[in-house]
């Protein structure tokens, strides 16, 4: 008998779900190593911009964008790229890459991760998500364990910045509804794992 794909994709988000509350429970236990500082928001609400003013008492900062770099192909993208550049100081060092879990257990200088909504979008599209392809939710779960673990124990001042989701209208595609579902749930188990989260709602910032 076929399986309602519906069906599947709420299993998994509420099994994500649990997975972040677990870790909420553990939170005192397990939190160790450098200051972890989650930082969410909505599109143009000034996260990015207090994430890069908590990272600016730090002398040097690698700043991590977990996306391709932008190509000839899509100027609007890269206008979006090139302002976030122009705001960072010179000297700290650009990283795009999709591996973000390698980056936070390597990386010996404070981070600045933004941002985990893009990256998410990215592994979606790379294990198959849009198109159901068997086995995607396994490797999509795989991938984003795969960063809060690496979260959990990094050793350096790191904030990470994401898209809040889930607060307007519920989207009116499938791959729209599976982007919120996931993006939430792993923002969650991202939560549990900082030493402070904050949410920033039009350019105003408020300490969850």
């Amino acid at each position: 008998m076929m399986t309602d794909p519906r069906r599947r994709v709420t299993e998994f988000v509420a099994e994500r779900l649990e997975a972040g509350a677990e870790l909420l429970r553990d939170y005192g236990r397990r939190a160790r190593g450098g200051q972890r500082t989650l930082v969410l928001g909505g599109v143009r609400s000034g996260k990015s911009r207090h994430a890069e003013q908590l990272m600016s008492r730090y002398p040097y900062v690698v700043y991590v964008a977990g996306s391709a770099p932008a190509g000839d192909d899509d100027p609007e993208w890269a206008a979006r790229v090139a302002a976030h550049r122009s705001r960072r100081p010179a000297h700290w060092r650009t990283v795009e890459t999709m591996d973000l879990p390698g980056v936070l257990r390597t990386t010996t200088a404070p981070m600045l991760v933004d941002c985990l909504g893009t990256w998410v979008t990215r592994v979606l599209d790379e294990v198959g998500a849009w198109e159901q392809r068997p086995g995607w939710e396994r490797a999509v779960d795989e991938r984003l364990q795969d960063f809060v673990d690496a979260w959990h124990t990094t050793t350096v001042p790191v904030v990470a910045v994401s898209n809040e989701v889930g607060s307007g209208v519920v989207p009116a595609t499938h791959a729209g509804r599976v982007f919120r579902d996931v993006l939430g749930a792993f923002n969650t188990a991202v939560a549990a794992g900082a030493h402070s989260v904050r949410l920033v709602v039009a350019g105003r910032v408020l300490r969850l």
